[in-house]
């Protein structure tokens, strides 16, 4: 593990060696906009962020977090594109950032908006209640297929991650699932525990609870490779134990919801590099993988023109989605 950010800064001054130098700095207070209420998601992320940096003492400015999660997140992507060249507000949000402008009509496009890094990714498991009969992602397509429109899958909103990820398993299967939406990944934990839906593709975390007590079980990860994490969850089962939807009966690949950080557009390439990096360093602090682990997220942290690329293939990839289901914003 790598030493606290501190300890490093008193090292390096006791042995003479000078610290990075930036073009800019903050000098007065940063606002941390997230486009979410408070107690969500993204609220915890942007907080565990301003924590940290205020730990390690990683920007001389005060940090002061708005929410503005109205209309899907919209809001407080309008408030940032309007601040066009401000280097003191960053914004919090997912691949909405981006996504929301593609299947929405919003007074913004991604183009308003600067991207600085990513830090985490929410990954996608198919849960089915605890005393299904679906054991494996192959049980669940026969199951689908056995039954067209009748299989139900549970979701947060519509035309949304869950609902664009039920679309992508009925074309990758040819299966006929149909979804439900509800207002947050808790209610389809409830709604699947009390066994009104057959599934759900709810985020870890989202489903816990619901698995620990036995009234939910996963059965595959969107993922490329298996979770990465050797605790036990529920009873001798944890998330390492969860196999790959690819390698058991539904061909994707990956999909995942990124944590991402914003700035406006017009802001100038020094400020972008001095908050890419005060991410990079949060990103390796002990705070930053104990959130990881308790939110069940992956630490996949980008910036620069890794993150870009990112950016353009999920871009793409999602709008087939939207395209192919006449979701596509006139």
């Amino acid at each position: 593990m790598k030493k606290s950010l501190t300890i490093a800064c008193i090292v390096a001054a006791a042995s003479g060696v000078a610290l990075p130098a930036f073009a800019f700095e903050p000098e007065r207070p940063v606002e941390f906009v997230v486009t979410a209420g408070p107690g969500g998601g993204t609220d915890i992320f942007a907080r565990t962020i301003q924590s940290i940096i205020a730990k390690y003492e990683l920007m001389k400015a005060p940090v002061v977090v708005t929410n503005k999660g109205s209309a899907g997140g919209a809001e407080g992507f309008v408030y940032a594109a309007t601040a066009k060249g401000d280097a003191h507000k960053l914004t919090f949000g997912t691949n909405n950032a981006y996504l929301l402008p593609v299947r929405a009509k919003v007074p913004y496009t991604a183009a308003d908006l600067t991207p600085v890094a990513a830090l985490a990714s929410d990954e996608f498991v198919l849960w089915v209640n605890g005393k299904s009969e679906i054991k494996t992602a192959a049980d669940f397509v026969e199951k689908a297929k056995a039954a067209p429109g009748t299989l139900k899958v549970a979701g947060s909103q519509s035309k949304d991650v869950d609902q664009i990820l039920t679309s992508m398993i009925n074309e990758a299967t040819g299966a006929d699932i149909g979804y439900v939406p509800f207002k947050s990944g808790g209610e389809a934990a409830v709604q699947l525990a009390g066994d009104h839906v057959a599934a759900n593709v709810n985020n870890p975390s989202e489903n816990l609870g619901q698995w620990q007590a036995g009234m939910v079980r996963p059965v595959c990860v969107f993922k490329s490779e298996k979770l990465k994490s050797d605790a036990k969850v529920a009873g001798d089962q944890g998330w390492a134990d969860i196999p790959t939807c690819k390698d058991s009966g539904i061909a994707i690949d990956n999909y995942a919801m990124p944590r991402t950080v914003w700035l406006a557009a017009g802001v100038e390439p020094e400020v972008v590099s001095f908050y890419a990096d005060v991410l990079k360093k949060v990103s390796e602090t002990p705070e930053w993988q104990k959130y990881l682990a308790d939110t069940s997220q992956s630490g996949t942290y980008m910036s620069g023109t890794e993150f870009a690329d990112f950016i353009k293939k999920n871009e793409a990839a999602v709008s087939a989605v939207l395209k192919r289901e006449g979701w596509l914003a006139n």
